[in-house]
């Protein structure tokens, strides 16, 4: 217990000052022609994210896994969600330019850490079979990716409505363009997708009495409906090219629906009906 808590303040703190540093590039006009002070604090603040994110994964498994099983409560998967979110954006931000999300991923995982080492779960412990396992692999990469895409399209709503207005400010300035940006949100959309299917299919496949476990019902049910919004949202793409506002509040419509699947049978297992 004390590494669990050692290693999650240090997650926090590299968080934190992660978080401080990429607001202090974004808030920095720099001159187009001189892009090494941005660089230098682009390093640091990638460096600072991976430190946290070492850091956060020792925390998280000390939450998770215990002498008795694994702990799967909402606090506990909430840390394992936020710790996944904040890599994949890590290892995106390589080709893409993200660093912005990390205004709004970074504090999203200092919450989970905080609220995985001062609160405690009453769901069960539960033994770890193969088929378990990959349905909760493939879940929380789906939900993971899928919370970025939420967050990229926040983003292009601001960006658009800005440009709409024609206003321009320091976070537009330093946007990649919108048409980059749309095009970014689908590549999320897809992933998220083809990882949600294998993660409901490894569920109905693998596990066993899948349909009779608490919570499992109310959960895919909000998940096929937000696997059917998304897949109407990657066809419009396709054929009809749809973007902007309809990209917006399709995939925001579609992480809704996992959010309240998800989220929605934890707390009703845990506080409601427990």
């Amino acid at each position: 217990m004390q590494v669990t808590l050692v290693t999650g303040l240090f997650a926090v703190f590299f968080y934190l000052l992660g978080c401080v540093l990429q607001g202090m590039k974004l808030s920095t006009d720099e001159p187009t022609h001189n892009l090494t002070p941005a660089k230098g604090l682009r390093n640091r603040v990638f460096t600072l994210g991976l430190l946290a994110v070492f850091a956060h994964m020792i925390s998280a498994y000390g939450v998770i896994k215990t002498s008795s099983g694994y702990h799967f409560g909402i606090v506990e998967i909430s840390t394992l969600i936020s710790v996944s979110i904040s890599l994949i954006a890590l290892i995106s931000s390589i080709r893409k330019p993200l660093e912005n999300l990390f205004l709004g991923l970074f504090p999203l995982a200092i919450v989970a850490i905080i609220a995985s080492l001062t609160l405690s779960s009453n769901y069960p412990p539960t033994d770890m079979s193969p088929g378990l396992a990959s349905h909760i692999l493939f879940s929380i990469l789906a939900y993971s990716i899928l919370t970025i895409a939420a967050l990229q399209a926040m983003f292009v709503a601001y960006q658009n409505k800005q440009l709409k207005n024609h206003r321009s400010n320091s976070l537009i300035k330093r946007l990649p363009p919108l048409q980059d940006m749309e095009v970014f949100l689908f590549e999320l959309l897809w992933a998220g997708q083809i990882l949600l299917s294998l993660g409901i299919l490894a569920g109905v496949l693998f596990i066993d009495n899948f349909w009779g476990l608490e919570g499992i019902p109310h959960k895919t049910l909000f998940s096929i409906l937000a696997w059917i919004v998304f897949s109407i949202l990657l066809w419009g793409r396709h054929q009809m090219g749809w973007r902007g506002q309809t990209a917006i509040r399709g995939t925001l419509t579609g992480f809704t629906f996992l959010i309240l699947g998800f989220y929605g049978s934890k707390i009703a297992l845990e506080f409601i009906f427990n």
